[in-house]
């Protein structure tokens, strides 16, 4: 193929190499690339035998694996209270306003733009039970080309009386709004069942998203184990289960498309269902630390062999960038490292990347799709200038682009993002 017939011969960079790939201009994907090692790329910049300027790379976009889109407007504010108090003083009086279709339009346009600035190329977004509200983040998210799973939420007890469903009026309402999202036909929307949490919901409901999730082939998304409170409040909720997962599982909605936000505080019990059924998780280390629900520790439920990605979980987590993940994943598992035997091994920038990018479409299901820039994946993906007109970031001529890249990680932010693309297409960039 032509470098004509393409949308990028550049630097990709992914876990610890780089890649020359070709990404079709038409199918948006990636179709030829070979790797190269840290020194020999620091060699082949060097002399100049790259694509891009020296200070720029390209990386696979950022995954988003859980996000509350209405919550947006309180992003940066309100993070004063733990969890369930959280909830009830400032998260369920702005979800109620969602009924509202001008003010829900507003914020959705607002939050894709934001995230796709960001360098979040793909989304997980919870909305709220209203179905008319849930479609309009659908209409932001295709509007400006964010790859996205969208989920009207689902709760028929133990949320205020104006922001609770009848269960028979949830189901159907879901239903329906699976079947107009299928019904665009556009490979970048999934609708994702989203049972709110176990607290919210009776068995029978979750029991039908299940039904709903297994009659339309449906990833699923909730909450796991988020805090100590909330765990007991399950327990006495459902006696008769063995564990919290115990009540997921029991109900039909823990698939090897299921993603749980948190996973803070599961048992082995817990950890070995999960691994059996394929079960995702979402590590969101901003929230966790924010509203004092606990340290997730990543590296552990990565030894023991589950799947785990970041997801800013706004707004509880008071940033929507991945790259906020990303750093604080660190600082979590360093922290946990000091209390930890000396063999315990913190989280890398390497690994933590990973979970921002492949490990988030793996949890998603997506990692045939996206998540790095193997030939035949979708071409998502950021291209970043460490010396853009207005970046924060100082470097200088003895970086290497390891260094850049670490950079980028630790102090970078969306002045650094100075293109995205999703699917081959630029949807940051040239004015966009």
């Amino acid at each position: 193929m032509g470098h004509g017939e393409s949308i990028a011969q550049n630097t990709l960079f992914f876990s610890n190499l780089v890649q020359f790939p070709d990404a079709h201009r038409s199918s948006g994907r990636v179709t030829s690339g070979v790797d190269q090692r840290w020194d020999e790329v620091y060699t082949y910049r060097r002399l100049g035998n790259t694509f891009v300027y020296y200070s720029q790379f390209i990386i696979p976009g950022f995954i988003d694996t859980h996000i509350h889109a209405p919550q947006y407007p309180n992003t940066g504010t309100k993070v004063d209270l733990p969890l369930l108090e959280w909830l009830n003083a400032y998260t369920f009086p702005l979800e109620v306003k969602y009924s509202d279709l001008k003010f829900a339009r507003d914020v959705y346009q607002k939050v894709v733009h934001k995230t796709l600035s960001n360098g979040t190329t793909t989304a997980s977004y919870f909305a709220t039970i209203h179905k008319g509200a849930s479609m309009a983040l659908c209409d932001a998210a295709e509007s400006f080309g964010q790859r996205a799973y969208v989920g009207k939420c689902n709760s028929d007890q133990n949320l205020p009386d104006n922001y609770c469903e009848g269960t028979a009026a949830s189901l159907r309402d879901t239903e329906e709004f699976i079947m107009e999202v299928l019904g665009r036909k556009n490979p970048l929307l999934t609708p994702v069942i989203t049972p709110r949490y176990a607290v919210s919901c009776t068995t029978e409901l979750m029991a039908g998203l299940g039904k709903l999730a297994e009659k339309y082939d449906l990833p699923i998304q909730s909450h796991l184990c988020e805090s100590l409170a909330e765990v007991k409040w399950v327990s006495e909720l459902f006696p008769q289960y063995d564990s919290y997962t115990d009540v997921y599982d029991k109900c039909g909605v823990f698939t090897n498309k299921t993603v749980m936000a948190h996973c803070v505080y599961l048992t082995e019990f817990d950890v070995a269902l999960m691994k059996e059924r394929g079960v995702g998780v979402s590590h969101c280390p901003n929230s966790n630390l924010s509203i004092c629900s606990g340290l997730m520790d990543a590296r552990t439920w990565l030894d023991k062999g589950l799947k785990v990605g970041l997801g800013t979980d706004v707004s509880g987590g008071y940033h929507p960038s991945m790259l906020d993940a990303i750093r604080l994943a660190i600082h979590t598992s360093n922290a946990l490292s000091i209390q930890r035997p000396p063999d315990y091994k913190s989280l890398s920038y390497q690994e933590a990347f990973r979970m921002a990018t492949l490990g988030g479409a793996e949890v998603l299901a997506l990692d045939d799709t996206i998540g790095n820039f193997e030939v035949g994946k979708d071409f998502d993906a950021l291209l970043v200038d460490m010396e853009s007109s207005n970046s924060r970031v100082d470097t200088f001529d003895f970086d290497s682009i390891e260094d850049l890249v670490q950079k980028f990680l630790f102090i970078g932010d969306d002045r650094n993002i100075q293109e995205v693309y999703v699917c081959g297409q630029k949807v940051v960039g040239d004015g966009k």
